[in-house]
This record gives C-alpha cells, sequence and structure tokens, in this order.
C-alpha cells in the first residue's frame, strides 16, 4: 500500500532523487533513466532498523516489476538511495555502471556512480 510522504520527508526525498538524477546524468552524459522520478516510486511507512522509530522506504520498479531502486528515509534524517543503471561506462570500457547512489543527513545529499570492473579476455 502506497502512502503520502509528509512535507519534510517529501523535501528531501526531492532532493535525492535530484541528486540521483544528476549523478546518473553526469555518467551516462546527459541521458539519465527514464523511470528515475519520485512520482514513480511507491511508499511506504516502516521501522527504522536502527531504533524503530517511524521511516518510509520508497521502491521504483521498472516495466517487468523488477526493483530497479529504493530510497530509504530514516527516522534520524538520514537516508539512503540507489537505482540501478546496468550500462556500459561511456568513456571507460574496462568498467560498467552499476547503479548510482545518494545519502546524506538533513540537508546533506552525497551521490555517486557505482563501478564494477569488466573481465577481460585473456584471449
Amino acid at each position: 500500500m502506497s502512502v503520502a510522504l509528509p512535507a519534510p520527508q517529501l523535501a528531501t526525498a526531492v532532493r535525492v532523487v535530484d541528486a540521483l538524477r544528476r549523478e546518473a546524468e553526469r555518467i551516462a552524459t546527459g541521458a539519465g533513466p527514464v523511470g528515475l522520478r519520485l512520482e514513480a516510486a511507491v511508499f511506504a511507512a516502516v521501522r527504522d532498523p536502527a531504533d524503530a522509530r517511524p521511516a518510509f522506504e520508497g521502491i521504483w520498479r521498472n516495466e517487468r516489476g523488477e526493483r530497479c531502486g529504493s530510497l530509504a528515509l530514516n527516522a534520524d534524517g538520514s537516508f539512503f538511495a540507489e537505482y540501478d543503471l546496468c550500462m556500459p561506462h561511456p568513456a571507460k570500457p574496462a568498467w560498467f555502471v552499476e547503479a548510482v547512489t545518494a545519502w546524506g543527513r538533513d540537508d546533506v545529499v552525497r551521490s555517486e556512480a557505482r563501478l564494477l570492473a569488466m573481465p577481460q579476455d585473456d584471449a
């Protein structure tokens, strides 16, 4: 069941999704993921695993219904988000871009791409 985010968590979610999108556009040279929109995430009320206080978790799903991203908004103001890109790095052929991530607390948002080394042929 989807829940509406309260105003403070909604403002944080907007900042986090903007950071994810900027990171995705930076790494994919301007071509951000189509499904990375806040309104595409389905949010649920959950309990913060650290202290059992009320928190929220948003999930993005692709067109096949598979989970392709998440956003955890914790009761203490901290958050963590990730969104799958699953693409070759556009400028570094030895690397694969698995996802973009964002994390922080309150107004501080950090983001980065999560890269994996591509296997090299020994032929």
